[in-house]
């Protein structure tokens, strides 16, 4: 079985180099395509959950619309949402007949699917965030509106950087499975790849290598936000501190 392993591992990636970059891209494509529908879709819902609602029936109506969207995409299996969407919904569109149309289909049902789960995310960052400090901006002036988007909302983005960082790797290793409607992702090139050479091992050990250093290329870049964003943390109360600190000798003078 392991025998002349590394040689052929070097002569697979040689030979069908190609096919797993084109495999790799559509890999990239979909989770990332996904990835910022899903921070729309759950920033739109996750607003929708948080906000006062005062018997305003069409916000009532849209909550609740929310909820049934979130219930179901979260309570079935992203391969399910695929074949139904794939062999269901679409069956008769002229997108299921196309390669760019399968791709299209994968990027909409994981973007649906991503965009179900950052909805709980955001929802729970949002809340987080003090209540008084929404009160403090409304007693300053600032409509409801801008004190979500000035007050509310950037302090919950710095909460939620670590849970969205791992919603991408899950997203990135989850398109595995856009192969069950034909989408010629990286898993599914490798899966050809083995049907041509019949070397499983060799092909799946190289299939394993590239999902783990995505994963660590995303954990790196996800360290790398964190360590900005805590590092204009410590700059702003450094300012804060010798902006009141002057205060304090000028008065003591």
């Amino acid at each position: 079985m392991w025998d002349n392993f590394f040689e052929n591992f070097a002569s697979v990636l040689t030979k069908y180099h190609m096919q797993l970059l084109s495999g790799l891209a559509n890999t990239l494509i979909i989770a990332v395509s996904a990835f910022v529908i899903g921070i729309f879709l759950g920033t739109l819902i996750g607003v929708i959950k948080v906000v006062p609602k005062y018997n305003n029936w069409f916000l009532i109506v849209l909550d609740k619309i929310c909820d049934v969207y979130v219930t179901i995409i979260r309570g079935t299996p992203i391969v399910v949402q695929l074949l139904l969407m794939y062999f269901g919904l679409l069956a008769q569109s002229a997108l299921t007949r196309s390669e760019d149309g399968t791709l299209f289909i994968a990027i909409i049902v994981f973007g649906l699917n991503s965009g179900a789960y950052q909805s709980e995310y955001i929802r729970a960052a949002l809340m987080s965030i003090d209540k008084g400090q929404l009160e403090a901006g409304r007693a300053l002036g600032l409509s409801y509106r801008t004190s979500m988007i000035r007050i509310i909302i950037p302090q919950a983005v710095k909460n939620i950087v670590p849970t969205m960082g791992n919603e991408l790797i899950t997203l990135l290793k989850d398109t595995s499975v856009a192969g069950y409607i034909t989408v010629i992702d990286v898993t599914f090139a490798v899966q050809r790849i083995v049907a041509r050479n019949y070397l499983a091992l060799v092909d799946y050990v190289i299939l394993a290598v590239i999902y783990l250093v995505l994963v660590l290329l995303v954990t790196i870049i996800l360290r790398m936000i964190e360590k900005r964003l805590h590092k204009n943390d410590n700059l702003k109360v450094m300012s804060r501190k010798r902006l009141f600190g002057s205060r304090g000798n000028g008065n003591g003078n």
